[in-house]
């Protein structure tokens, strides 16, 4: 009898121990639950670029898991397309190498949806690190044709605070040729400066530069700018320190004492196309 209370008794015990085991088990293959949003957001404008009619939004959202979910959606993409993405360094202006690889924009739907919590490096980055991040957004055509760029945008300390300066630009060379300078504030106070022109038949880049003082007295260049690409007739420049190295923002450039000047050609800058008084001059 006792041999038989002993038995009992163990196999009661085995019992146990394996409903503990296949209920710890069964625990160890539950998946682990998603990360939740916490309701913080940004959003940032991803603009067409060219011609390529395509445009959206890139949404950064945080997580409780201190992750970032960044969801794009475009509208103009093709059925059957596959996008790759990508947040760069610096600003669309200044171009800058890929930071953090993003999910494909698939065409048919113009969404691509990522969730991260560190840059390609595998440096840690928070969702409050990313919406003050130097950096911008690309949108490829393709992984063949990387060349391609479909739509951009900066984002961060990069964004735009709709605060603007125009800039007329008035012609020297060719009485068809006509330009403005508009002059952007940077969250971070730095400026965006664009170029535009009209009336231009050619087809050579033409270098362009902020000077010192009135296009009357003339002065010495201050701020080298972007060549005006000759097929666009566009330039854009990050405007962020003079020449020098001295720093400037947004609001000393539109009080600055100068003028800006667009040449023919680098091989040919005695010709000027368009020329402007700009800041206090303005």
């Amino acid at each position: 009898m006792k041999q038989f209370k002993l038995l009992f008794k163990l196999a009661l015990l085995l019992i146990i121990i394996g409903s503990f085991n296949l209920l710890s088990s069964c625990k160890d293959n539950e998946p682990e639950p998603e990360p939740l949003l916490t309701g913080e957001e940004m959003r940032y404008t991803l603009g067409a670029f060219g011609n390529s009619g395509v445009s959206g939004t890139a949404t950064f959202a945080k997580l409780d898991d201190n992750s970032v979910m960044i969801t794009l959606t475009l509208t103009g993409t093709n059925s059957g397309g596959d996008h790759p993405t990508h947040i760069h360094m610096n600003t669309a202006a200044e171009g800058g190498a890929i930071a953090i690889d993003l999910s494909n924009v698939d065409g048919s739907t113009g969404i691509s949806e990522t969730i991260f919590n560190s840059t390609n490096d595998g440096t840690s980055i928070s969702y409050e690190e990313l919406i003050a991040y130097n950096g911008y957004i690309n949108v490829h055509n393709s992984s063949s044709d990387l060349g391609t760029l479909l739509a951009q945008g900066d984002i961060g300390q990069n964004v735009l605070t709709g605060m603007s300066e125009d800039y007329e630009l008035f012609s020297v060379s060719d009485p068809n040729i006509l330009g403005t300078a508009t002059f952007s504030e940077r969250v971070n106070g730095e400026t965006l400066i664009v170029i535009e022109l009209t009336g231009d038949a050619s087809d050579s880049d033409h270098p362009a530069h902020i000077h010192m003082n009135y296009t009357a007295t003339t002065g010495p260049i201050d701020l080298d700018l972007t060549n005006v690409d000759g097929d666009t007739g566009m330039s854009k420049t990050n405007a962020s320190s003079l020449n020098d190295d001295t720093a400037v923002i947004y609001d000393e450039l539109i009080n600055f004492n100068g003028y800006i000047n667009v040449h023919n050609s680098a091989t040919d800058l005695g010709p000027l196309v368009v020329q402007g008084n700009i800041g206090s001059n303005g």
